[in-house]
């Protein structure tokens, strides 16, 4: 189950808002209201997803290319 990451929504322009974190399946509805004491709340937008790649794990010297490289790779 991910993790999502809610705030309060401030009652008054320039008052805190709390953050806190719950568990939910991501077939469930966002939260509306703090499941503890019933204030307003939002889902925060953050991060994001990354891309993993495989590769052989070894990487190229700087500036190693076809036309000019020392490391002997592309001989």
């Amino acid at each position: 189950m991910p993790t999502y990451l809610y705030e309060t929504v401030p009652a008054a322009e320039g008052s805190t808002s709390e953050r806190f974190e719950i568990k939910q399946r991501f077939d469930d509805p966002p939260l509306e209201v703090h499941p503890e004491t019933g204030v307003p709340v939002r889902r925060v937008i953050s991060g994001g997803m990354g891309l993993v790649a495989k590769s052989s794990g070894e990487l190229p010297a700087p500036g190693c290319g076809p036309e000019a490289c020392s490391c002997g790779r592309f001989s």
